[in-house]
């Protein structure tokens, strides 16, 4: 097995409305993201995929869709207002750390479908950390009836 991971932060603002604490005002956080990819054999080239395109591809995504914006849960009644002043990104779940680290993983394995002569290659895990202290890794499922091969 062979793997690389890349790495990323950004600034992005969220709330967790339906959990009890002060994570239900709005705040934000400096997150970093490290997505591993894995392929079982190299090909000729030697690489697992070229660091180049894929960092490309997932900061593109990233700076685009929640650098210096806000992510909130489907029907936050924040979303509609604060989308008038600039960037929101509505995840169909609340935007807990566990979720933003699927997410991720999700945008990284379509963006391994952009780039040519990955197959075989699949993303191993992701780690999202949203401060110094808390962190989530999301691993794509397994088996016959997974989603997550290319």
């Amino acid at each position: 097995m062979h793997t690389i991971t890349v790495r990323h932060n950004f600034e992005t603002g969220h709330r967790l409305p339906h959990l009890p604490g002060k994570c239900q005002s709005l705040h934000g956080h400096s997150w970093w993201v490290a997505v591993t990819l894995r392929a079982t054999e190299l090909p000729e080239d030697k690489v697992v995929v070229e660091f180049g395109t894929v960092k490309r591809l997932l900061r593109e995504w990233i700076d685009d869709n929640l650098d210096h914006g806000v992510m909130l849960g489907k029907g936050d009644p924040l979303a509609e207002l604060l989308a008038e002043y600039g960037n929101v990104y509505v995840m169909p779940n609340w935007p807990t750390v566990e979720a933003v680290a699927e997410l991720l993983g999700k945008v990284a394995r379509d963006a391994l479908a952009h780039i040519a002569d990955t197959d075989g290659v699949q993303v191993a895990q992701v780690t999202v950390t949203e401060t110094h202290l808390n962190q989530a890794t999301w691993q794509p499922p397994t088996g016959p009836t997974s989603d997550a091969r290319r």
